[in-house]
């Protein structure tokens, strides 16, 4: 007889997951779905099969929210191992290792403050970003070359946590779509040696933090106004049109309407009113 590793019953779920070190996130996702017996789940914000630490993960209707949700500033603790080349500038994929001298830790400490603000990098050819349809990491693995354009990362805190050669561990805070990796790299560039990633933790992604996968009120952690409405609540059971007479905010915007047993995400654009999400069960 077969084993029953899922259930069928809907199952609306919100909570941060603590990601072990080298597995990827879609297997560790996996991990987490037959914990809970449940396959309708995602999850925000990859973390590098080699990195560990705040995954949030959301199971049913409850998916459908990541975008609204408070993710951002994202804190990482990292460590920089001096000396070490990588192809995918952490530990993964080593090309070399080697000694490295000894820094002055007044000058790393003087290199990572000038590091807060908007920095320009290259991000790693080693990363799920697409080239023509193809991840570049897959590119990268391959043996083909990797264009990547550059951007810009908001750095809003960084700091020095240790230095015991040849390790260099710091904390830093940063905007959505930042490589650790990248700045690592810009660090080791401009203390004027080589290193690579041998450690990475995502501490926090905004208001998330790993607390033993305690289930989360989505309602606290959405990054939208609620809007008072006077109408039917049977217009919103059936989906039908909003009158914008019957919602106290007119402005245009993205809202959440809310009722004991279900809140909606609604739309105001040009006095009209649509749906983005209508009837996410709590």
């Amino acid at each position: 007889m077969q084993k029953k590793y899922y259930n069928k019953e809907l199952l609306n779920k919100l909570l941060v997951v603590n990601k072990p070190m080298f597995i990827s996130s879609n297997s560790y996702l996996n991990k987490i779905k037959r914990k809970y017996k449940n396959k309708k789940a995602g999850f925000s914000g990859t973390l590098d099969p080699f990195a560990c630490g705040c995954l949030i993960v959301a199971f049913g209707q409850y998916t459908k929210l990541f975008k609204y949700l408070k993710k951002t500033p994202k804190k990482y603790k990292a460590v920089l191992w001096l000396g070490v080349s990588s192809y995918s500038e952490d530990i993964e994929n080593i090309i070399d290792i080697k000694d490295e001298k000894v820094l002055d830790i007044n000058d790393i400490q003087n290199e990572i403050e000038k590091l807060k603000g908007d920095i320009e990098y290259l991000p790693p050819k080693y990363c799920a970003k697409k080239i023509n349809g193809k991840r570049a990491y897959e590119l990268a693995r391959a043996g083909l070359e990797v264009e990547l354009e550059k951007q810009v990362m908001k750095i809003s805190d960084i700091k020095l946590i240790s230095y015991n050669h040849p390790f260099i561990t710091f904390e830093a805070t940063v905007s959505e779509g930042s490589y650790i990796r990248s700045l690592a790299q810009i660090l080791a560039k401009n203390l004027g040696v080589i290193g690579t990633l041998s450690y990475l933790q995502r501490l926090n992604e905004g208001e998330f933090y790993f607390q033993n996968e305690k289930d989360l009120n989505p309602l606290d952690y959405l990054d939208l106004e609620v809007n008072s409405y006077t109408g039917s609540k049977e217009l919103l059971n059936d989906g039908k049109k909003i009158p914008i007479e019957n919602l106290e905010k007119k402005e245009d915007g993205k809202y959440i309407i809310l009722f004991e047993e279900f809140f909606s995400i609604i739309e105001i654009s040009n006095d009209k009113v649509s749906y983005v999400l209508n009837k996410v069960i709590r």
